[in-house]
């Protein structure tokens, strides 16, 4: 028997904090509607070799809002932000079919989140093939439906030799211009990256394991190293998976670039621009070292909690966080606190 004694002055347990997640996916486009718009997300899975019958599991739950409030329940996770999959309206060529489909996701996910009141907030979809035709859908989308910022899957698909486009393109000022004058934050999701020669051979190498952060890092480059942050000061971009490994590459782009700026020249380090213009998530990225290396960094106030789900389940995440070898009170503003006051969420 192992000898204790009693704690007769120890208060409650502490309940499990609030959580809000903000990278939480759905598929409107996978239901069976018939729409003209549909992606075919498995044709993506495939190129990437995932395991069929783990994403048929991820498939079906994109598409079941109920499911996920359940889910939600049981992991003790108060409320998610949601936001279309991979690619959603930037994997269709066709402009006008593009804005059609984020028009419908955006109406879908409004209607989803009037079915479940408290539960879920929005992040819109937006087509940037015609920079103002997405400014004026991030603007209905926001003033109108209630969303909270736009989730952006990588580059546009475009036709022609290049294949995509990246937001740091200049005919996009427009975009940005709407989005600094709404001010609401941009979360800038990961794609396969356009040129895959790199992986060939390796598909386990193309999405999650690898290829997306570098892809998405360098996507987050471009739009430090175009000044849209120096011309934008408020703007305000969320990098999911803690970061997408520029916290911890930080100090080393920003030395090289000082010998070699190529004729590049930037008002801030790329360190104050992540303080100051970016947002991270904990979205499938629940290890100690890499919070902790995060939080040196960029701060517990730039940090935001998200499970990625259906792509991961919730419980570990939550888990996580509760035991993270950090402060209680960094605890708390990567839980919630953070999230409710970016995303102008109600607080607890």
């Amino acid at each position: 028997m192992t000898y204790t004694l009693p704690a007769v002055g120890a208060p409650p347990p502490r309940p499990p904090l609030p959580k809000v997640a903000v990278e939480e996916h759905f598929n409107v486009l996978a239901a069976p509607s018939g729409s003209a718009q549909q992606i075919d997300l498995s044709r993506l899975v495939a190129s990437m070799g995932y395991d069929r019958t783990w994403m048929s599991l991820v498939e079906a739950r994109l598409v079941d809002f109920d499911e996920r409030v359940a889910a939600m329940d049981a992991a003790g996770i108060d409320l998610s932000v949601l936001s279309h999959t991979v690619p959603g309206a930037q994997g269709i060529e066709d402009p006008a079919l593009a804005a059609a489909a984020a028009r419908e996701i955006n109406d879908t996910l409004a209607s989803a989140i009037a079915r479940h009141p408290g539960r879920f907030a929005g992040l819109a979809s937006v087509a940037l093939h015609d920079p103002e035709a997405g400014a004026r859908e991030l603007e209905r989308a926001v003033t109108q439906l209630g969303f909270k910022g736009a989730m952006i899957n990588g580059y546009t698909n475009v036709a022609g030799d290049r294949g995509g486009e990246y937001l740091d393109a200049p005919r996009l000022l427009p975009f940005w211009e709407a989005v600094a004058h709404l001010r609401v934050p941009i979360y800038l999701h990961p794609r396969p990256a356009l040129d895959q020669r790199v992986h060939d051979g390796h598909a386990q190498l193309i999405g999650a394991t690898w290829g997306f952060a570098p892809e998405t890092a360098s996507h987050a480059l471009r739009l430090v190293h175009s000044g849209l942050f120096d011309r934008f000061p408020s703007l305000t971009v969320v990098l999911g998976h803690l970061g997408e490994t520029l916290p911890y590459f930080a100090w080393r782009i920003q030395h090289c670039f000082e010998f070699n700026p190529a004729g590049k020249y930037l008002e801030r380090r790329l360190q104050d621009y992540l303080c100051d213009n970016f947002y991270v998530s904990t979205s499938g990225f629940f290890s100690d070292q890499a919070l902790i290396g995060a939080v040196l960094t960029i701060g517990a106030d730039r940090i935001l909690f998200a499970v990625d789900y259906p792509y991961e389940p919730m419980d570990p995440a939550t888990a996580w966080l509760e035991r993270a070898p950090i402060s209680e009170i960094d605890r708390r503003k990567i839980a919630h606190l953070n999230a409710r006051a970016l995303f102008s969420l109600p607080r607890r």
